[in-house]
C-alpha cells in the first residue's frame, strides 16, 4: 500500500502545501518536481514568502487529491539539495526555464516524508492507511463506521 501511495504522488504532482507564518497556516498549490524513494523535491523563488516561511519553520504538510483518493504527507523540509538534482529539476520541468534564466536563480528544498496517510473513499467502507516512515509502523482503519447509524 505504501508503494500505491507513492505512485499516486508520481501521478498527481500538483499538491497543496501547508506552511506557517507565525501561528497562521498558509496554503498554496505547488508541484512535486522530483521523487526519489520517500524524498520529494521542490523549487521556488528565493524572493517568495513561502521560502521565508520554510526558513523560519521547516515543518510542512502536503495533500494530493484526485478521484476520491487523497495522500497526505508531513515532515520537516531540508534545504540541502545537491547541484546535480537542482539542475535535473530545472531541466526536466518545462515551466521553470520559462520563468527563470538559470537553475541557480531558484531555491530548492526537499521533504523526507516522515508520515503519510492514504485515504480512498471509493470502496465501502473507505480505505485508510497511515504510514510512519520514521518507525516503519503501518496502521489502518476508518473512523466513519461509528457515525453510520446516527
Amino acid at each position: 500500500m505504501l508503494q500505491t501511495a507513492l505512485r499516486f504522488l508520481d501521478e498527481h504532482k500538483e499538491i497543496t502545501l501547508a506552511t506557517c507564518e507565525g501561528n497562521l497556516p498558509k496554503l498554496r498549490v505547488f508541484q512535486v518536481m522530483k521523487r526519489e524513494g520517500n524524498m520529494l523535491y521542490f523549487a521556488t523563488s528565493p524572493e517568495k514568502a513561502v521560502w521565508r516561511e520554510l526558513q523560519q519553520n521547516p515543518n510542512v504538510e502536503l495533500l494530493a487529491y484526485a478521484d476520491n483518493v487523497s495522500v497526505r504527507c508531513s515532515g520537516m523540509v531540508n534545504f540541502d539539495v545537491e547541484d546535480d538534482v537542482r539542475q535535473w529539476i530545472y531541466e526536466n520541468n518545462p515551466v521553470l526555464p520559462r520563468l527563470y534564466t538559470s537553475w541557480e536563480r531558484l531555491a530548492y528544498f526537499c521533504l523526507p516524508i516522515a508520515e503519510m496517510d492514504y485515504f480512498d473513499l471509493t470502496p465501502t467502507p473507505p480505505l485508510f492507511k497511515h504510514f510512519d516512515l520514521m518507525t516503519g509502523e503501518v496502521s489502518n482503519g476508518f473512523v466513519g463506521e461509528r457515525f453510520k447509524n446516527k
